[in-house]
């Protein structure tokens, strides 16, 4: 999941941080206010979109939607990381630009609660994996389900547990 945000300087809400520095509560009160305060565009990339072209070109890809999905037309993408992708407008990269630019933290926080909302409604339906508290990352809880119960249709065959032979999935 990828977010572009334009954010209107005279409303650009308080708080704004880095998404991993925020508690969960925060990040969704902060997602409301970005919402109804500034112009956001939010795409995805599906599990067999990853397994494809691997989990870097798929960012790209995610970004790349995010911003054409913006209901306006930006001249410049700021972009955190160092390997932006192409897009059809200026581009400058910000290391660590979630901390440090607002409108980077506010597409790094709705891009994480709708990750985190996505997640969720995943744990409903497989509930053994734990995705509602690992958004998928691979702890020690979820690898032993998957040992236990193989993959659900949703993990990405690209994911480097499924690819270990010791668990003879």
């Amino acid at each position: 999941v990828a977010a572009a945000v334009v954010l209107d300087p005279k409303r650009v809400p308080q708080g704004l941080a880095d998404s991993k520095a925020l508690t969960a509560l925060r990040r969704e009160e902060l997602f409301g206010e970005i919402l109804t305060t500034a112009q956001v565009g939010v795409a995805s990339v599906s599990h067999t979109e990853i397994d494809t072209i691997n989990i870097r070109q798929a960012s790209l890809r995610a970004m790349r939607r995010a911003l054409a999905a913006l209901p306006c037309v930006p001249d410049m993408a700021l972009v955190d990381g160092n390997d932006p992708p192409a897009l059809p407008c200026g581009i400058q990269a910000v290391v660590k630009g979630d901390a440090t630019i607002a409108s980077i933290a506010a597409a790094s926080i709705v891009a994480k609660v709708v990750r985190d909302r996505l997640m969720r409604r995943l744990g409903l339906l497989y509930p053994v994996y734990g995705f509602e508290t690992n958004a998928g990352y691979s702890t020690s809880a979820h690898l032993a389900a998957l040992a236990t119960h193989g993959p659900c249709p949703f993990h990405r065959k690209s994911f480097s547990p499924l690819r270990q032979p010791e668990l003879d999935l």
